[in-house]
């Protein structure tokens, strides 16, 4: 219940949530409050172009993203943890659920990183919304397309936070603290946050870094994917207020 309510919350407080929401507040005033409703128009015009716009949603996650790094250079790394992003529920091409785009972008950097480091793997997810945990879908793929094997899996966290306390339980048993941390650079700032909380020490493993380059005539026209790649910056920096929030009730444990 709590993921749902959370992940609601957030739909509405990132774009294109928030965006309708002021679009339905200026339609509500028209008739009222004209002059408002106009602003408000327009206001939801302009953020909606804007944060569709390459050139905007490029320059949010670059601000976002952490610096990028080789974590090959730091050797000390006791174990990968792969976090998970997503399944395609009941995938019909493969007759059983098949990782996200996100998931296996992240598979393919861990199964990098272990060829590099031989470093025991771990991988973390939940199941939220399917039958079989995600992480037991990681790893058939890492066993049976990268060839590389899993030693522990967490499949009972249903979010970053339980990501990072689940994976220290089992690590620390086996008394390892320092952790090749694999996610997406935009997605490294929030789960770093977590499970440094948690007590372990990271060496930061993303993957998936927005684009540094030149600008483009297209960078400044609309896309569907530079939406997308703005709303995931809102859900993260929502997401580390609310880590923020937690720490500070104390409801943090």
């Amino acid at each position: 219940m709590e993921w749902l309510i959370t992940n609601s919350i957030s739909a509405w407080l990132r774009p294109p949530g928030f965006l309708l929401l002021v679009l339905l507040a200026a339609l509500l005033l028209g008739w009222r409050r004209p002059r408002l409703a106009r602003g408000l128009l327009a206001l939801s015009f302009v953020g909606l172009y804007a944060l569709s716009t390459p050139v905007v949603s490029d320059r949010l996650r670059l601000w976002l993203e952490p610096t990028p790094r080789d974590p090959l250079s730091d050797k000390s790394g006791e174990a990968i943890v792969v976090l998970g992003g997503g399944i395609h529920i009941a995938a019909p091409e493969y007759g059983a659920d098949a990782p996200s785009r996100d998931t296996l972008v992240r598979l393919r950097y861990g199964a990098h990183l272990y060829r590099a480091l031989e470093k025991p793997i771990l991988v973390t997810g939940g199941a939220v919304r399917q039958d079989i945990p995600e992480p037991v879908t990681m790893k058939a793929v890492l066993d049976r397309e990268f060839h590389v094997p899993v030693k522990w899996i967490e499949q009972r966290s249903r979010n970053t936070l339980e990501n990072a306390r689940l994976s220290h339980a089992i690590l620390n048993a086996a008394g390892i603290r320092r952790i090749y941390l694999v996610t997406h650079a935009w997605h490294m700032p929030r789960s770093r946050m977590a499970f440094e909380h948690y007590g372990f020490k990271v060496i930061p493993a993303g993957t998936g870094y927005a684009r540094r380059r030149e600008l483009f005539l297209l960078d400044f026209l609309p896309s569907a994917a530079a939406l997308l790649d703005s709303s995931l910056v809102f859900h993260e920096v929502i997401g580390i207020g609310w880590y923020h929030l937690r720490m500070l009730a104390g409801r943090w444990k």
